[in-house]
């Protein structure tokens, strides 16, 4: 069961480390509960912490399915939401919007991505505090049943759990999740791309390396997100520079490779020439 947790993530050295350590917790206390020995069940509500495209949502699928096997949970599945699937925009709205977005998730994992953003304490008219409430409610009372995860950029979540201390006292487990290295995007992308049945030749493979690392010095990039994106816009290159220069039927090779020239006119390199001159003088 690790063992494929470990394969199928690439990279997360520490983020590995943690879950298992979190199965290793729960081994031994379904051992003790074998013997006849004092046992507790451990209150595994968490705070995943990282930039975008590191992976938060997709272990916290893999953790719901984990937490399942082990016999944590009852059902394994992983209800993600925000702010706004949480919080109402009028008076008695918020608690039936937040209510049923628990009722779904019992039995597995609720994922609150940016999960600050239920707090918001310049505006006394904001009602995320009720979903606040409600939420610090269930995750004591019912915390056999379902395990809360929240999600975000570190310092922010800090901030967070700065001013709601009733999170603080409720989540006891916090991983951080690394940025994945130039080398781990790379093989994250030759799988995006396996799993669409796609390859890279060796010279979009070469261009590709360059673009990882010219993307990451620009602004917004988002890790394995940026570059799910960035093989999007290769394929759509490909498919049209396929059309344009097919003058017969396409075999499944020409179909399924990426080339150099659908990853090399990215306006991404277009804003590294422009940064060259400047960063000469």
């Amino acid at each position: 069961m690790l063992d494929e947790l470990d394969q199928s993530l690439v990279g997360l050295k520490p983020v590995k480390q943690r879950i298992k350590e979190t199965a290793a917790l729960l081994l031994v206390e379904r051992a003790r509960k074998a013997m006849g020995l004092a046992h507790d069940t451990p209150t595994l509500h968490m705070s995943f912490t990282g930039n975008p495209g590191t992976g938060k949502t997709t272990v916290a699928m893999k953790m719901a399915n984990l937490l399942h096997r082990l016999g944590y949970i009852r059902k394994g599945h992983l209800v993600s939401v925000t702010r706004d699937d949480l919080v109402g925009q009028y008076i008695g709205h918020t608690a039936p919007k937040t209510k049923e977005i628990l009722k779904k998730a019992m039995g597995g994992v609720l994922f609150i991505d940016e999960a600050y953003y239920l707090y918001r304490p310049d505006n006394e008219r904001d009602y995320g505090q009720e979903a606040i409430e409600i939420l610090l409610q269930v995750m004591e009372n019912q915390r056999d049943d379902l395990v809360v995860i929240l999600a975000g950029y570190a310092d922010r979540m800090d901030k967070f759990f700065e001013s709601n201390p009733g999170f603080r006292s409720r989540v006891a487990h916090h991983i951080d999740f690394p940025d994945y290295s130039d080398g781990e995007l790379l093989t994250i992308s030759e799988g995006m791309l396996s799993r669409q049945n796609y390859t890279l030749s060796p010279e979009a493979k070469a261009v590709l390396e360059r673009y990882i690392g010219e993307r990451r010095q620009q602004p917004h990039f988002a890790n394995a997100r940026s570059i799910r994106n960035a093989l999007d816009r290769a394929r759509l290159r490909q498919a049209n520079r396929l059309f344009e220069s097919a003058t017969g039927p396409l075999n499944a090779a020409q179909l399924s490779c990426i080339e150099a020239v659908d990853i090399s006119v990215s306006r991404v390199f277009d804003a590294s020439r422009r940064q060259a001159p400047a960063e000469a003088e």
